[in-house]
């Protein structure tokens, strides 16, 4: 009974037996266990991160199943691509906007979506049309238009995890805001141009067709932002009208996880992007949420979204590095490896490019609006975000199999050789780049390089965006908001402007509704169950 459920979510063993269908979860499980301890043992080691580690036991384990099944396949598990996207994927988006500090990551709002927006769309117009041209020449087998478009979107996805993982808080803080900030809106961009260009009619390009994509993408972004905010804020008033903490702080912490999976399950059945809408719903449940249940579901959810978070990612990785090996894809490109070399070779390339194309212009363009030196970004600075946000990662796998494979398999050759290039550029550049990512920081940004001005210094850019515990609302009201004299102060500083009222908005309207931090009143631990109880 319990294989038939696992089955019916998605996941098919390689045997009917139920007895190897057993060893195999458990065996897979065992892995993510080593994957653990393992990158425990390696934290204090800089160079090698959770990853790579998890990359390179997935390639292990792939091998000698490989060598033990005669060549026939790599995997413990084989799923539908979809399962990555309902299952695997929700979790890590909502712990990051739940951990975003949310006050740096709205005072910096402008330029985040600067890079990770308008960036993305020029790292999409460039990978798709260079491969395109590139890939013509290199007769790899039919592709469409939009598999080309889908190409670009696929391409353009960074892998915030690696980055994060790679970049140090404290010793980098403007790169790793920059980095994670733009991260996150642009794994929610990419989805939405993916989207988009499935439902693109490209029988018949003409302008209407251009003004109709530019819509549906504008539509995804803000339908998905509503959606979000929406069961964030409804989630906020019920927990804070109906304060299930007095009860029992097991039913409060199950319904902010399943309120969180709401949103993003929503976003799917509207074909809206459900990466969006579940960020932004773990901001505002955050902001507003998080203070209105009790102290023991405040500390059980923050260490439960990012545990759920953290196995996912291990997960990912695993997975992706058995499927490295996955013969059945190499197969159509055994006869012409040449060809995935060269694939995989444009693809690095454009995606370098690509980068390089909106990183340097954009932070010119930033510098240019910004009075403070603090604020204006450094041409080293410039290229160690150019560098560190060339990882690719689980986004770029998950859409890529989302085009070129049926369930997990691929039945064209054109196709196997895209899944190829995929596997290789984000096993190449999550360990090649993700390891010289750190030495390269050190040469260019030496730690004598004095941060402390720019940490302490109140100017938003150079704070960083995460933290392992919700900021505290003092260290906002530290801040200095002056109040906007003029309209010129609106062009002048628009991010503080903004913020300003929005902080006015909030404390007079939003929070004495949705409760939050001083809105709501404190009540005892009554719960009856979970850790109350010990």
């Amino acid at each position: 009974m319990g294989l038939d459920v696992v089955a019916r979510f998605g996941v098919s063993m390689l045997s009917d037996d139920d007895q190897v269908s057993v060893d195999s979860i458990t065996l897979f499980v065992a892995l993510l266990c080593g994957c653990i301890v393992i990158g425990h043992l390696l934290e204090e080691n800089r160079w090698i991160n959770e990853s790579v580690t998890a990359l390179a036991i997935g390639l292990g384990t792939g091998g000698i199943i490989l060598l033990t099944t005669n060549g026939k396949s790599s995997h413990l598990l084989e799923f539908d691509e979809q399962l990555f996207f309902i299952y695997v994927l929700p979790p890590i988006i909502f712990n990051a906007g739940f951990q975003v500090k949310k006050k740096q990551f709205f005072r910096n709002f402008m330029t985040i979506m600067l890079f990770g927006a308008v960036g993305t769309l020029i790292s999409f117009s460039i990978i798709s049309f260079g491969a395109k041209e590139l890939f013509g020449k290199l007769d790899i087998g039919f592709l469409e238009l939009r598999d080309y478009l889908a190409i670009g979107a696929i391409f353009s996805a960074t892998d915030s995890v690696c980055t994060l993982q790679v970049l140090n808080q404290d010793e980098t803080p403007l790169l790793y805001s920059l980095v994670f900030g733009e991260g996150v809106v642009n794994d929610a961009t990419s989805v939405v141009l993916f989207n988009a260009i499935q439902k693109l009619d490209l029988s018949n390009i003409n302008s209407r067709v251009a003004l109709s994509f530019t819509g549906n993408f504008f539509y995804l972004f803000l339908a998905s932002t509503l959606l979000g905010v929406s069961v964030g804020l409804l989630s906020a008033y019920l927990i804070k009208k109906i304060y299930l903490g007095r009860h029992s702080t097991d039913r409060e912490v199950a319904l902010m996880i399943l309120m969180a999976y709401l949103s993003y399950v929503m976003a799917e059945l509207f074909d809206l992007s459900g990466i969006l809408t579940v960020f932004f719903c773990g901001i505002v449940m955050s902001h507003y949420t998080w203070h209105n249940v009790t102290d023991n579901s405040k500390v059980t959810t923050r260490h439960a979204f990012a545990t759920l978070s953290f196995i996912a990612e291990i997960f990912i990785f695993l997975y992706v590095g058995m499927d490295a090996l996955d013969i059945e894809k190499w197969r159509f490109v055994k006869n012409s490896p040449g060809k995935s070399v060269g694939v995989s070779a444009a693809l690095l390339g454009l995606v370098l490019v690509g980068r390089a194309c909106f990183v340097f212009p954009l932070s010119l363009l930033c510098n240019c609006l910004k009075r403070s030196k603090h604020d204006k970004i450094g041409f080293k600075q410039q290229v160690t975000i150019w560098w560190a946000g060339l990882m690719r990662g689980s986004v770029s796998m998950a859409l890529a199999y989302n085009q070129f494979t049926r369930f997990g398999h691929t039945q064209q050759p054109g196709n196997a050789v895209m899944i190829t290039s995929t596997i290789t550029i984000v096993l190449f550049s999550t360990v090649v780049f993700g390891l010289i990512t750190k030495p390269l920081v050190r040469f260019l940004l030496p730690s004598s390089q004095d941060f402390s001005s720019m940490i302490s210094s109140k100017q938003s850019f150079v704070c960083p965006l995460l933290t392992n515990k919700q900021e505290p609302e003092a260290e906002m009201g530290n801040v200095d908001f002056r109040r906007p004299a003029s309209l010129s102060m609106l062009l002048k500083k628009p991010s503080h402007t903004i913020h300003y009222y929005w902080r006015k908005f909030d404390d007079a309207f939003m929070r004495p509704l949705f409760g939050g931090r001083g809105f709501v009143p404190d009540a005892p631990e009554l719960s009856k169950g979970g850790c109350d109880q010990y």
